[in-house]
Order: C-alpha cells, then sequence, then structure tokens
C-alpha cells in the first residue's frame, strides 16, 4: 500500500522505547509512507508538541497520533484524556498502541475517546504488519480533516 496524499502526512508518535521508534520508523518507510514524524518520549514532551510549545512552536499539527500508554512523567491515558478535553485537539485521530492487553485498559482508552485500540506485537514481522495495518485504514482509506481547521 502507498499513500495517495500530495502532501507528507503528520505523524506524532508518542513512544518512550527508542527500539519500538525505531521499527515504527522503517514500517512507515518500507510501506512508502511519505509522513514527517515527531518523536515525543514523554506525555509531557507530547503535550508540548500538540499545544506548540518551546522547541515545537513550529511544529506541524500532526494529522494521526500513535500513542503508547506506558510512558513516563504523564501515561498514555492522562495525553489522551487532555488531547480529547482540548477543542483545538480532539479532533485529532488518536490511535492507542501499546502492549497492554488489559480490559480494563481497552475500556478506558475508548472512554477517553480513542479512535482506535491497537496492540503491539513482540515479533517483529507482526509488529511491521500491524503498522502497515494503521497505515492502510488511517492514512489511505479514512478521510481525515484538514489540520488547518481546528
Amino acid at each position: 500500500m502507498t499513500t495517495q496524499h500530495a502532501k507528507p502526512i503528520e505523524i506524532l508518535l508518542v513512544e518512550d522505547n527508542p527500539g519500538d521508534v525505531r521499527l515504527t520508523r522503517e514500517s512507515l518507510h518500507d510501506a512508502r509512507v511519505h509522513n514527517n514524524m515527531i518523536v515525543a518520549g514523554d506525555g509531557v514532551e507530547a503535550m508540548a508538541c500538540l499545544r506548540r510549545e518551546g522547541q515545537y512552536a513550529n511544529a506541524r499539527r500532526p494529522d494521526l497520533i500513535l500513542l503508547d500508554l506506558n510512558l513516563p512523567c504523564m501515561n498514555g491515558f492522562e495525553v489522551l484524556d487532555a488531547i480529547k478535553e482540548d477543542p483545538d485537539l480532539k479532533r485529532i485521530p488518536v490511535v492507542v498502541l501499546t502492549t497492554s492487553q488489559a480490559e480494563q485498559d481497552i475500556i478506558r482508552s475508548y472512554n477517553l475517546y480513542a479512535n482506535a485500540y491497537v496492540n503491539k506485537p513482540v515479533d517483529l514481522e507482526q509488529f511491521i504488519k500491524v503498522i502497515k495495518s494503521i497505515e492502510g485504514f488511517w492514512l489511505e482509506i479514512v478521510k481525515l480533516p484538514n489540520g488547518k481547521h481546528n
């Protein structure tokens, strides 16, 4: 699958595991997804990016957020809640991408208005398959709002 976007898709990856960051980048590259990815290593950094604070003053608004739940400083649930409570951010689709398979985490994520909950496989081939599936659905099939109209 290759994305049909003329301009690169803006992705915010909120992930503290450098190995998962690398795998996500490689998977999107292998799938030929034309993207600009910003990586936030914790929830506080993610919110600074989304609110265009400090070093992120000139950051572009992401078209899609890939959010891990197990983060330092501010966990994924807190980030998700902050995003969906903010009128300027709440329309940005958030895909929870986590190793947790706990039913209470799934329910809590959807109660906080996550757009999707995806288990992050530990197997490399399955991880790549999951990232390509996310790319295929969110970047090719779904019509995303234009980031200019917040």
